[in-house]
């Protein structure tokens, strides 16, 4: 009983913290920096060598940084071997590196028309937005360099990866720019596709980074698959997949009027067989994306919009 009080104290004091709008603002995103300091983005995990340093880590590869060399022990990487030293004083020694403490962190986030989408308490490009920036910030207070790309229809920004705040503030700016050039949900001709975001992120996302890309997913297909597999390789990706409770159900009594700005439509939302095939329809598309990633082995979390998104933020990556 206790602890199910602490725990809706903790929700009611995060609440404010939520996205909310249609827009998001740059002081929202600067807000959420402390709630963010008690998330811890990567478990640790013991890695698969005898040369450990002061805090094991999920790197590939081993750290660069010196620290000793002793003695050579059974199962040491002969590449570490001091050849110096062993022809010095004829035994064989070992070079002893401490392991990294940090990753560069690299964070995607969609603001593409079709994310200008809402039906209830923010929209999901504001959500996206939200969810980049507390990433930002839990790995700026793990220590961790942190980089990211915004793209938008038809044009991108890239953040180098440093260990600074200045980097997590250029990265908040741009998640404000671009979002607030949003104006339709309408994505105009020769919109940028996914595939070519994913291929673009394979030359900025280094070898041993974490990969966090943060979007809603809808232009998905093979070809972003394929993407995915190569980024797969080398670094470690978790797609975060952001959605609006409309998308999944649509229920009305009455007919539906949408328009384009230039055409309209009525929708028979009454009729039960149309209620059927949209929900088919979505639930057809999350379904080769959630059966992709599977096929990867990449994490796949899902954000709604209608969402406790600090509360389910700690869930999955309270330290």
């Amino acid at each position: 009983m206790k602890m199910q009080q602490t725990g809706l104290k903790i929700s009611e004091q995060l609440a404010h913290l939520n996205p909310k709008g249609a827009y998001v603002g740059l002081s929202n995103l600067l807000r959420v920096r402390f709630a963010a300091q008690d998330l811890r983005l990567f478990v640790p995990r013991a890695v698969k060598s005898q040369l450990n340093g002061a805090e094991r880590t999920r790197f590939r590869g081993r750290g660069m940084d010196f620290e000793e060399v002793r003695l050579y022990q059974p199962g040491d990487d002969v590449r570490s071997i001091d050849w110096r030293v062993t022809a010095r004083t004829q035994v064989p020694h070992t070079k002893l590196y401490r392991e990294e403490r940090e990753r560069p962190v690299f964070i995607l986030v969609d603001q593409r028309s079709p994310m200008f989408f809402g039906s209830q308490r923010c929209f999901k490009s504001v959500l996206a937005a939200h969810i980049g920036a507390n990433l930002a910030w839990a790995a700026l207070s793990n220590s961790d360099r942190i980089g990211g790309l915004v793209f938008g229809d038809n044009t991108q920004r890239d953040i180098r990866p440093r260990r600074s705040k200045h980097a997590v503030l250029e990265f908040l700016h741009q998640l404000q720019e671009f979002n607030q050039q949003l104006r339709s949900p309408i994505a105009p001709p020769e919109s940028t596709k996914l595939e070519a975001i994913l291929s673009d992120a394979r030359r900025m996302a280094k070898p041993g980074c974490a990969l966090f890309i943060v979007s809603d997913f809808h232009d998905y297909d093979q070809s972003c698959e394929q993407q995915l597999f190569e980024l797969a390789r080398h670094t470690d990706v978790t797609l975060i997949h952001v959605l609006d409770p409309l998308e999944k159900h649509l229920h009305s009594n009455a007919r539906l009027s949408v328009s384009d700005g230039v055409n309209r439509l009525q929708l028979p939302t009454n009729d039960p067989n149309f209620q059927q095939a949209y929900e088919s329809a979505y639930s057809k598309r999350l379904d080769f994306l959630t059966r992709s990633v599977k096929r990867l082995n990449i994490p796949l979390l899902s954000y709604a919009t209608t969402d406790n998104l600090q509360l389910l933020l700690r869930e999955r990556f309270a330290a």
